[in-house]
């Protein structure tokens, strides 16, 4: 499944995201762990695929952030764009998109695993590149040894996920000059990872 097919899909269901039913504590206590590592507090955040729940987005202005946004769906970026008209969003593929400059902070939450397979550990190592010195990357990932995509069922629509496998994501991190600072099962039994990456200060 191609980017724009993905963006098509969200185009239909990212009401479901935006809506009261959807949890607002999603990922943020994941998030707080990766800000401690922040060697002082992040300036310059960027949320790639950030969807419109605009949770992220919130937690990132509370902590003094001028924050950007991202995201391939036009769709959600206009929900999200109702609940924070003052953010930057950019209408992009992450798969082509080139950071405008460098981060402090840097979320991809649920997002990189639409990115097709082949092009996964650029977009990954793009990302890393994007950071400051001492600057953190927490992204998502699916939780398994080796390569493997899919697709399936998610709201009634057809939806694409794939993952390199934590071999080749760590692989990825080290050659991107990054280190792991933490990685974690955190929806066990279900197959969802999430790893914290910084780059040396």
């Amino acid at each position: 499944m191609e980017p724009r097919d993905t963006a098509a899909a969200y185009d239909r269901i990212g009401q479901h995201w935006a809506g009261a039913g959807f949890p607002a504590s999603n990922g943020i206590a994941q998030h707080e762990r990766a800000l401690a590592f922040c060697p002082s507090p992040p300036r310059t955040a960027l949320d790639a695929g950030c969807g419109s729940s605009g949770r992220i987005v919130e937690l990132l202005l509370r902590r003094g952030c001028a924050v950007e946004g991202l995201d391939l769906s036009a769709r959600m970026l206009a929900l999200a764009r109702e609940k924070h008209p003052s953010v930057t969003f950019h209408h992009a593929d992450l798969c082509t998109w080139v950071p405008p400059h460098a981060y402090d902070f840097i979320s991809a939450w649920d997002s990189v695993w639409h990115v097709p397979l082949d092009r996964q550990r650029a977009v990954l190592t793009k990302l890393c590149g994007a950071l400051n010195p001492g600057g953190v990357f927490i992204f998502t990932s699916g939780g398994v040894d080796g390569p493997d995509e899919r697709t399936g069922p998610c709201h009634g629509v057809p939806l694409y996920h794939a993952a390199p496998g934590i071999p080749a994501l760590l692989r990825t991190i080290d050659e991107a000059g990054a280190v792991c600072r933490h990685l974690e099962f955190d929806q066990w039994p279900e197959s969802h990872l999430y790893l914290i990456v910084q780059r040396p200060a």
